[in-house]
């Protein structure tokens, strides 16, 4: 991308998504320095807005930050918006430890 300020952010390399520090254009092309991943956006993608790193079946766990986020409601392509209308929230209640032992 020949800038060194990334339009977006990942913490974690087993995170299932990103987060857009600009708005993002549909079309645009996205390379991980490291090497983690590679996507094309989808749809345009609003500044603050997550977007998926990889594809993601429907009742998938969704990562950020290294920590479950939610669970896919759809299947997810990568590159896609990720937002309330693919995702359903778990963050804060406590009930993911459940449905993982189930």
């Amino acid at each position: 991308m020949g800038d060194t300020k990334r339009p977006f952010v990942v913490q974690k390399p087993e995170d299932d998504v990103a987060t857009a520090l600009t708005d993002l254009k549909q079309g645009t092309q996205l390379v991980d320095s490291e090497g983690h991943f590679e996507v094309e956006l989808k749809q345009d993608i609003p500044f603050g807005h997550k977007f998926a790193l990889r594809n993601l079946e429907s009742g998938a766990l969704v990562h950020k930050y290294g920590q479950v986020i939610g669970v896919a409601t759809q299947s997810i392509t990568a590159g896609e918006h990720v937002h309330v209308h693919n995702v359903d929230s778990r963050r804060g209640r406590g009930d993911l430890a459940k449905e993982r032992s189930s």
